[in-house]
């Protein structure tokens, strides 16, 4: 266990991801029909959705920006948790209904997932989770699994009733990032950042969090070791968010990467900075 002052807020979360993207009108058009986020803001350059009111993937538009090259370190997928199976149930039925399709659904002992990518080929994952006290440890260790998820037996839980988008109550559960070396991500994401390992057990794979969650936060390197990061301005990921408690726990994060002697800017009581890998995070009170 690390020393507290090194350790994020337990009540750590994961805020607004946002995306660079060519064609605006279509990707914000299939996160609101597809996805079911609601449209929370809408200019010439950039659009935001979210649920219940809240920013959950924004969209900036850039119609010259290059693609994303396929071994580059960035967004491996954003994961949206719902509230409860049912809502599960009723995401698998919009996606399907809107003509799109799944790249994987998975039992992952801790979590039921649902796996798709947008037009532009950034990865999704709609997520519902078990109960803490389901979820299994041996000698220590979360217990994390990838089965195959029955689709029928899930539908059966869908409640006509429910409107059909996303509920108010989804949010941003994690991120799951490519990456170029494990070791360096753990340093960082665990040494300096200050989450704790959670998972160890998946190959080329690293998952993190705060207070107990299965993971914030997940990191591989299944777009090769070493992979560079895209070039500048690329499609894909511009940014994500991680929400702490308080100004405290943004201070803290600021001294720890000043200790490590990692560059971060302050900006509107916000803290900009990057990981070794080239994605850029912004740090924010809730």
């Amino acid at each position: 266990m690390k020393d507290a002052a090194a350790q994020l807020d337990p009540g750590t979360t994961m805020g607004a991801v946002r995306l660079r993207v060519s064609d605006l009108d279509a990707i914000a058009g299939f996160y609101e029909r597809t996805i079911g986020l609601e449209p929370l803001g809408r200019g010439d350059s950039a659009a935001t959705l979210g649920a219940g009111g809240k920013a959950l993937v924004e969209l900036v538009g850039d119609p010259v920006a290059p693609q994303r090259p396929p071994r580059s370190t960035g967004l491996f997928h954003l994961a949206l948790l719902v509230e409860d199976r049912a809502r599960l149930a009723k995401a698998l039925r919009r996606v399907s209904e809107t003509g799109w399709g799944l790249t994987g659904a998975s039992d992952h002992l801790v979590s039921e997932a649902l796996y798709t990518q947008d037009p532009e080929g950034n990865g999704i994952e709609i997520y519902r989770d078990r109960p803490r006290e389901q979820w299994g440890r041996q000698d220590g260790n979360l217990q994390m699994d990838t089965l195959p998820l029955d689709l029928a037996d899930l539908l059966g839980e869908e409640d006509p009733g429910e409107p059909a988008g996303m509920g108010p109550g989804t949010r941003m559960g994690h991120v799951h990032l490519n990456v170029a070396d494990i070791g360096e991500a753990e340093t960082f994401y665990s040494g300096v950042l200050g989450f704790d390992v959670t998972v160890r057990g998946y190959p080329g794979a690293l998952f993190v969090s705060a207070g107990g969650y299965h993971h914030h936060l997940g990191l591989n390197t299944w777009n090769g070791e070493g992979a560079p990061p895209p070039p500048q301005g690329s499609r894909g990921l511009d940014r994500y968010e991680i929400v702490v408690p308080d100004a405290a726990g943004v201070d803290a994060i600021a001294a720890r990467l000043g200790e490590a002697g990692a560059e971060s800017a302050r900006e509107d009581g916000t803290l900009r900075f990057a990981d070794p890998f080239a994605n850029t995070i912004v740090a924010r009170t809730a």
